[in-house]
């Protein structure tokens, strides 16, 4: 049994390395948050289309402050999201704690795709998204988490 364990926590660290390690646009979460504060709104923040890579993933998002909140908007997630939405997860986490944000409110327009990416549904429910509506965007995987 303690063999199993230590299998399970070994999977755990080279899961969570994997994670810190991917790069977002060649970038890694460390060099993206050492980036000048208002050169990281500009480009990330500005509540306008982005089109970026993360990891093997390729993904249209939108991103931006809204009062004391971090809004994460994901419109297209192609190419391996699922592994790669926890190190978008961790890196958004990291920027609220440093900017002193109340919450991450995640919004990912997975609902009614023409072609489903059943993977990344099943990654979106088991971290505890579910499907509702936001006033102005429509039906959406949603979750809000609480940064403290």
């Amino acid at each position: 049994m303690r063999v199993l364990q230590d299998a399970c926590e070994d999977c755990f660290i080279a899961t969570a390395r994997r994670q810190l390690l991917m790069l977002i646009e060649g970038y890694t979460s460390d060099e993206l948050l050492a980036l000048p504060n208002e050169e990281l709104r500009a480009i990330a923040l500005s509540d306008e289309p982005l089109v970026f890579r993360a990891g093997s993933a390729n993904l249209l998002g939108r991103f931006r402050i809204e009062g004391e909140a971090l809004i994460m908007e994901l419109a297209h997630v192609d190419g391996g999201g699922e592994g790669s939405l926890p190190a978008l997860a961790a890196l958004a986490r990291r920027y609220a704690i440093r900017e002193g944000l109340h919450s991450i409110d995640w919004r990912v327009h997975a609902v009614h795709c023409a072609r489903p990416n059943l993977k990344l549904r099943r990654v979106l429910e088991r971290r505890g998204f579910q499907i509702g509506t936001v006033p102005g965007v429509g039906e959406c995987y949603r979750l809000t988490e609480q940064v403290h």
